[in-house]
C-alpha cells in the first residue's frame, strides 16, 4: 500500500486526538451540574445567574416537553449505565477517552493487518476485532472486581458482627471494614461510609453500595439492616448468618464448576476449532479461504457461520451456567 495513505490517516486520528483532549479538560476544570446546583442551594449564587438560571431553564422545559423529556432521560440513563460500568470497573478512562482508546485499537488492528501484506477483506474484521479488545479488558476488569468483592463479603460481615457485639455502631462497623480490608470491598465501603458522615442515612448509602456493587449476598445484607433499622433486632446474629451462607453458596458453587468442567472446556474447543481451522487452510491455501469473502455466496457462508457460533456460544453458556 502507499505510505502516503497513512500521512492523512495519521492527521486525521492527531486532530480526534486532541479534540478529545481539549474536552475532556474542559470538562475537567468547568463546574459540574451538581456542583452549579449545590452552589444555588447554599446561597453562593443566584438562581438568575447565567449557569445556574440556564439549569433551572433546561429542568422547566424539560417538565414541559413530554416527549422530549422522556427522549432525553432514555439517552441519559443509557449513559449513566455506561457509567455505572466504569465504576464498577474502577477504570482508570473515562468513557470519552476510552472511545478513542477503541477507536486507536482498531486502527492500530488493522494497519498491522495491512504491514502483514493480510488479505483486505481481512483488514476491517481485524479493525473490528482491534477494537473490541479495549471493551473486552473493561469486561473483564470488571467481572474480576466484582468476583473478589463477592469473596472479600463474608469477612466482613464477620468484623462488622464484631464491631456490633463489642457495642460500636453499624457506621462504626463500616469502617472497621474500611481499615481493615483491601480494595475493592474496603473502597466501596469507604464511600457508603462517607454518604452516611454527610447526611445521608445507612440504609440509603448501603443501597448506593448495592447499585454499584449488583451483588446478591450484598443485597441480604442491605435488606437485613433495612429491617433492622425499622423492627429491630439482633443485627449481629443475622450478619453471621448471612456469612455462614455465603460460605456454603461458594462450597456448592465449586462442587457445581467441577461437575461441569467438562461441558466448559468442550465450549472451549468447539468455539476456537472453526476459527483455528480457518487460519490453518489460510496458510496452507490462501486463495481456497478468499472465496469465502470475494464469492457472494462465501460471504453468506460467513455471515450465516458468525451468526451459528454465536448462537452455539450463548447455548452453551446457558447449558453450564447454574445459579446456585
Amino acid at each position: 500500500m502507499d505510505p502516503a495513505f497513512f500521512v492523512p490517516l495519521a492527521a486525521f486520528v492527531g486532530t480526534v486526538a486532541l479534540v478529545g483532549a481539549i474536552v475532556s479538560i474542559a470538562r475537567h476544570y468547568a463546574p459540574s451540574k451538581a456542583e452549579d446546583r449545590l452552589a444555588v442551594m447554599t446561597g453562593k449564587k443566584s438562581a438568575s445567574d447565567s449557569v445556574a438560571g440556564s439549569l433551572m431553564k433546561e429542568e422547566v422545559f424539560l417538565e414541559g416537553k413530554a416527549g422530549l423529556s422522556a427522549l432525553i432521560r432514555a439517552i441519559g440513563k443509557r449513559f449513566e449505565n455506561l457509567q455505572l460500568i466504569f465504576e464498577q470497573a474502577n477504570s482508570p478512562l473515562k468513557p470519552e477517552m476510552f472511545v478513542l482508546v477503541c477507536f486507536g485499537s482498531g486502527l492500530v488492528f488493522g494497519a498491522l493487518s495491512v504491514i502483514a501484506y493480510a488479505p483486505m477483506p481481512l483488514v476491517p474484521v481485524v479493525g473490528v476485532f482491534g477494537a473490541a479488545v479495549p471493551c473486552v479488558w473493561l469486561w473483564l476488569r470488571r467481572s474480576m472486581r466484582l468476583s473478589k468483592f463477592e469473596k472479600q463479603l463474608p469477612n466482613a460481615l464477620d468484623l462488622i458482627g464484631r464491631a456490633i457485639r463489642s457495642g460500636h455502631s453499624l457506621a462504626a462497623g463500616l469502617k472497621v471494614v474500611v481499615d481493615e480490608m483491601p480494595a475493592p470491598i474496603g473502597m466501596e465501603f469507604g464511600i457508603a461510609y462517607e454518604q452516611q458522615n454527610l447526611g445521608i442515612s445507612v440504609e440509603q448509602s448501603l443501597q448506593n453500595m448495592l447499585i454499584r456493587v449488583p451483588n446478591m449476598d450484598l443485597q441480604f445484607f442491605v435488606i437485613a439492616v433495612t429491617i433492622q433499622r425499622q423492627s429491630g433486632g439482633d443485627l449481629a446474629e443475622i450478619l453471621d448468618k448471612i456469612s455462614d451462607i455465603v460460605r456454603e453458596r461458594f462450597k456448592i458453587l465449586g462442587q457445581v464448576k467441577a461437575l461441569t468442567g467438562e461441558g466448559r472446556v468442550s465450549g472451549v474447543v468447539l468455539m476456537a476449532l472453526p476459527i483455528a481451522l480457518f487460519f490453518a487452510v489460510y496458510y496452507i491455501n490462501p486463495d481456497y479461504v478468499m472465496l469465502l469473502f470475494t464469492d457472494p455466496v462465501g460471504r453468506k457462508m460467513i455471515a450465516f457461520a458468525t451468526f451459528m457460533q454465536l448462537l452455539g456460544a450463548f447455548v452453551i453458556r446457558k447449558i453450564i451456567t447454574i445459579k446456585v
